[in-house]
C-alpha cells in the first residue's frame, strides 16, 4: 500500500512539474496549505481521493493517470468486471473501486466505495471538493455527515448533495457498508 501511494504521489509530481504549476499555485487551487501538499507529493501522506479528483482536473488528465501510470484509451464504451475496477484505499476507513478507469474524457468518476465499521468512537475526517456527489447504498447502513447535518442511509437509499460542503461517512453496525459514489 504504501509503495503504491509513493507511485501515485511521484505522477502527480511529475505532471505537476511538466505542466510548470508551482506547489504554491497547486495548493492554492486544492485549497490546503503549501505544506500539506508537499506532504501529499513526497508519499507521506495519503492524498485524499476527493484531492485527487482535483488534482487530475488541474492537470487536465484521467484520474485513471494518477492511479495507474497508464492513460484511457476507450472511448465508446468500457466494461468492468465484478471486483475487476482499479481498488485504491485512499484512507483507512474507506477503500475505493473504479468502475470506469479506462474511458477517456469522463464528465465524472464512478466508484464503488467500501466502508469499515468504526474502530472508535469519533467522528469521521471530513473532506471536501469542487462540483456534485451521488452516493447510492448498495449493502448495509451509513451515516452521511454533510454540513452540520447527520443522515442515516440504508441499502436502496440514495442522497446528491453539493461536495464543496465538509462530507464523511461512517458505515453503522459491525459490518462494512458499501456504496455507488458518482463524482461530479
Amino acid at each position: 500500500m504504501q509503495e503504491k501511494i509513493k507511485e501515485i504521489a511521484a505522477r502527480v509530481r511529475e505532471l505537476r512539474e511538466l505542466s510548470e504549476i508551482s506547489v504554491e499555485k497547486m495548493a492554492e487551487y486544492l485549497q490546503v496549505s503549501p505544506e500539506t501538499y508537499e506532504k501529499y507529493e513526497s508519499g507521506t501522506e495519503d492524498i485524499p481521493a476527493s484531492i485527487l479528483f482535483e488534482i487530475a482536473h488541474r492537470l487536465q488528465v484521467d484520474m485513471a493517470t494518477l492511479l495507474t501510470g497508464e492513460e484511457p484509451r476507450m472511448n465508446i464504451f468500457t466494461v468492468t468486471r465484478n471486483g475487476k475496477g482499479v481498488s485504491v484505499e485512499r484512507r483507512r476507513q474507506y477503500k475505493y473501486q473504479n468502475l470506469a478507469e479506462k474511458f477517456i474524457h469522463k464528465k465524472a468518476e464512478f466508484f464503488i466505495v467500501t466502508v469499515e465499521p468504526k474502530l472508535q468512537e469519533t467522528k469521521p475526517e471530513t473532506n471536501s471538493h469542487p462540483g456534485q456527489e451521488f452516493n447510492y447504498v448498495l449493502e448495509g447502513s451509513l451515516k452521511v455527515y454533510i454540513h452540520h447535518n447527520e443522515i442515516i442511509l440504508n441499502e436502496g437509499d440514495s442522497i446528491y448533495f453539493d461536495s464543496n460542503y465538509e462530507h464523511a461517512m461512517e458505515a453503522l453496525g459491525e459490518e462494512p457498508a458499501s456504496f455507488l459514489a458518482v463524482i461530479m
